[in-house]
């Protein structure tokens, strides 16, 4: 099947005959005065001669050139280029291929100053399938993370323990330059805690997937593209810093680039200790005790080295080929204590201490091709990439935990339980994708592309406990488990423009699914999981197989210049993850088990969104409303199956179940407003409902919430060209079939100034100021209620500093203002 797939792929490298217009090609370059450089993605546009009236327009290629194909007619012609004086050549007749003279543009002093300082903010640009973020230089993440910085991008936020949601949806595709990366995790987010949010170029939400994206996601993708410079020379920059809690990191990022080739090199070392803490009160309606509370302190030491090294290499102007390799060996050493009080009758009667020592090492590897051709030298859009991607991850974690009681008649304590546990995980993927685009007519463009995504995880699980001897033996709840995810699938795309206003892109794609599973038990013939599933035996091994359509539809209709209305339907997937998936229970402690779920099946949602984009001068406004059905949709439930301690507790067995449909509706707006060059202000606020239904065992787990978030920032220059901005996020109350989730409030706060005649930066921040950002929940199932309090992070200060070195022309942050401006049209050309 794969093969058929591999030979299907071909079927989308073909050339269709376009037909030919009056139009004619006009070229040029333009170059600075100063040194006479090229300018790279200058803004080359034609206007109706006298009129405001935008007819076509193109950028400069790296070396300042230009070819853009005009209608025959009269024109004026701008050429543009941030922080440099514009110029216009009026009433020029195009009637046949012409050569324009080199134009010469010069630096404009006056309005520099404002171009930096626009630079800065977070910009948004509104794309048929996505909105585009450059996140500009926000203070508040200067020595933090990628995680940090999405939870400053509108739609997006990071939960305590660092998950990510999209819309309140926590079932988020997160991509890197485009593409499946070990740098985002394999299925899980931690890395992204990991990386420096100072990597990021720009980041896409894309709430509405073309048909050129993996349907995986039902709430979407976040699409998180990485910088390389585009200037020629050797250039970079270093930046260090230091927090209380521990939080010290060190990031170079190097560059050297000259006609031919682009070598580029990204290498962190972190160093934190966030100190977390968490509370328990739980009530129980049977067992030994009627109450148990807990307190948790976390103390956790990441120490991580990421280098990502590569080079592109220009065959020719319209033909490259890009090589990178990514390492990241890490190691992390936590020591959690446990602290629990029992209660009989409401009287106390023992406590116990329990304390958990795990080490792990954590070692990923990335190494990636990418090859692009142009095959129009006249239409740089007209091109083929092709992507080969390999991943590996070794990883593996020995965890050592105690337990001790002490009581009146005992209170030196008395051994309770001991596990030592051993966790092996090692994963390979590899992917394939290709990718071509043949604009037909002036407007219309066709794509069409291959992926094959595959991917082999194994986990081994080996449980020791104390035997009846008071010795430590293995457990036969010990297993390997072997998880194959492997997707295949090809799409095709058409999009046009229909009279001056209406823009459409419509495209279809096909996956074919294998979700395999392969359970091996350390003890042949065990049955000790039959206590686990008190509805009777469960199939350990599968191999379920699906083939399914994803059509996508997206449109925008531009009611003036900077008006704008878009509409989008995709279809998604949602497909459980191998720790979702494996049978064998993972003991966090002697009472709380997780527990995957062979049984579960993919989840499929449909998804519509309307939206609504209006810049004025100094306003931007974005807003939309969206509704989403899910079926079959993931819910982690909590259930007493009778399992208990040795000393009377009831276990409580933490799993995933289908859980029927899932119905959410919102709708959400955002605002960008610069009243002044020292003062601006960036505001979200997102509204939704969703409405679960579905039973299990025979209860109903439905639910029905409505909840919102809301985020502002403001940045404002004080005298000496101080920065001051406050970031400040809300989420309202949350509730599931079990739980309810109080509101989250928290603020971050950051000072910055440019020093070394602005070739460096110093930034002091606090997040979390009021040490506010706490999950407190409260959970109600028929065998306890539970209040909880969970802090993943507490409040944190960093000061960081930043220094570029050998900028072009002393004007860096310019021209990283204009790079970072252009959104992740070109993906494709980094690394990852």
């Amino acid at each position: 099947m794969r093969n058929y797939f591999l030979l299907l792929a071909s079927f989308f490298i073909f050339t269709i005959a376009n037909s030919q217009s009056r139009n004619h090609n006009v070229s040029g370059a333009i170059i600075e005065r100063s040194t006479g450089d090229p300018l790279e993605f200058a803004t080359v546009t034609f206007f109706t001669s006298g009129t405001e009236n935008i007819v076509t327009g193109g950028i400069t290629d790296l070396d300042g050139k230009f070819t853009i194909r005009v209608p025959e007619g009269t024109y004026d012609i701008r050429f543009e280029y941030i922080s440099y004086k514009t110029i216009t050549l009026n009433g020029r007749t195009i009637d046949s291929n012409t050569q324009l003279d080199p134009i010469v543009l010069e630096i404009d002093s006056e309005s520099l100053d404002e171009v930096v300082v626009r630079a800065e903010t977070t910009q948004v640009q509104v794309r048929l399938d996505k909105k585009i973020y450059n996140v500009g230089k926000d203070l508040t993440v200067a020595g933090g993370t990628v995680g940090d910085a999405l939870n400053n991008v509108p739609s997006v936020s990071a939960d305590v323990d660092g998950t990510i949601s999209l819309r309140g949806n926590e079932n988020v595709r997160v991509l890197i330059n485009g593409k499946p990366s070990s740098l985002a995790g394999f299925g899980d987010s931690d890395v992204l805690q990991q990386l420096p949010a100072e990597a990021i170029e720009s980041i896409e939400v894309i709430s509405s997937p073309s048909a050129r994206y993996d349907a995986e996601g039902t709430a979407g993708i976040i699409n998180i593209i990485l910088k390389r410079e585009r200037i020629l020379g050797f250039n970079g920059s270093v930046q260090a810093s230091v927090g209380i809690p521990d939080n010290h990191s060190l990031v170079t990022n190097l560059n050297y680039r000259t006609q031919k080739f682009n070598i580029f090199n990204t290498t962190t070392l972190n160093l934190r200790r966030p100190p977390g803490n968490a509370f328990f009160d739980n009530t129980y309606t049977s067992g030994a005790f009627d109450r148990i509370t807990e307190d948790r302190i976390y103390e956790r030491d990441n120490r991580d080295i990421g280098i990502n090294l590569g080079m592109q290499y220009f065959i020719t102007d319209y033909e490259s080929i890009l090589a990178s390799v990514y390492v990241r060996p890490a190691s992390r050493d936590d020591d959690n204590v446990n602290e629990t009080n029992r209660f009989i009758n409401g009287n106390f009667d023992s406590r116990t201490i329990r304390e958990e020592f795990e080490r792990r090492d954590d070692n990923r590897s990335q190494a990636s091709l990418n090859y692009e051709k142009i095959f129009d030298p006249n239409n740089r859009d007209h091109k083929l990439t092709v992507d080969g991607q390999l991943s590996w991850r070794d990883g593996n974690q020995e965890v050592n935990i105690s337990e001790n009681e002490f009581s009146g008649s005992d209170p030196n304590g008395t051994l309770l339980a001991q596990d030592l546990i051993f966790e092996d995980q090692k994963s390979f993927g590899y992917l394939l994708q290709a990718d071509y685009v043949l604009p037909i007519g002036e407007n219309g463009q066709f794509e069409a592309g291959f992926r094959g995504d595959y991917n082999d995880n194994e986990t081994g699980f080996e449980l020791n406990t104390l035997n009846s001897e008071g010795e430590l033996a293995l457990d036969e709840l010990s297993n390997t488990f072997n998880y194959n995810e492997n997707v295949t699938a090809a799409y095709v795309q058409y999009g046009n423009k229909i009279g001056s206003n209406l823009s459409f892109l419509l495209g279809l794609r096909y996956e074919y699914t294998q979700l395999k599973g392969l359970t091996s038990p350390f003890f042949e013939g065990s049955d000790a999981l039959e206590q686990y599933f008190p509805d009777g035996e469960i199939e350990l091994d599968f191999d379920n197989r699906l083939s399914n359509f994803f059509p996508t539809v997206n449109i925008i209709y531009e009611l003036q210049e900077n008006e704008n209305i878009t509409f989008g339907y995709n279809r998604r997937i949602n497909r459980p993850r191998s720790w979702y998936i494996n049978p064998f229970p993972s003991r966090s402690s002697r009472t709380t088990i997780f527990q995957g779920n062979p049984s579960l099946t993919p989840a499929f949602a449909d998804a519509f969104d309307i939206g609504y984009l209006k810049r004025w001068e100094k306003f931007t406004l974005t807003s939309s409303i969206y509704y989403q059905r899910e079926t079959n949709s993931f819910e982690r439930i909590q259930e007493d199956i009778g399992l208990v301690t040795e000393d009377g507790i009831n276990i409580i067995i933490n799993r995933p179940i289908n859980l029927s449909t899932n119905e959410r509706i919102g709708a959400e707006a955002g605002m960008l407003y610069n009243p002044s060059r020292k003062l601006r202000f960036n505001g979200s606020f997102n509204f939704f409902q969703f409405n679960s239904q579905g039973e299990y065992r025979g209860r109903d787990f439905g639910a029905k919430n409505v909840s919102w978030f809301a985020r502002l920032s403001s940045n404002v220059v004080l005298p000496w060209d101080f920065n001051w901005q406050t970031n400040a996020f809300y989420r309202g109350p949350t509730e599931n079939a079990q739980t309810k989730h109080e509101g989250i409030f928290a603020m971050d706060m950051a000072m910055s100034k440019e020093i070394i005649k602005d070739k460096a930066t110093i930034t002091l921040n606090v997040r979390d100021l009021f040490n506010s950002r706490k999950r407190i929940s409260e959970t109600d199932t028929e065998l306890f209620t539970s209040y909880s309090e969970f802090q993943w992070r507490e409040r944190q200060i960093t000061l960081t500093f930043i220094y570029r070195f050998n900028p072009q022309n002393g004007n860096d942050r310019s021209r990283r203002g204009r790079n970072g401006g252009g959104g992740g049209e070109d993906f494709d050309d980094f690394p990852g």
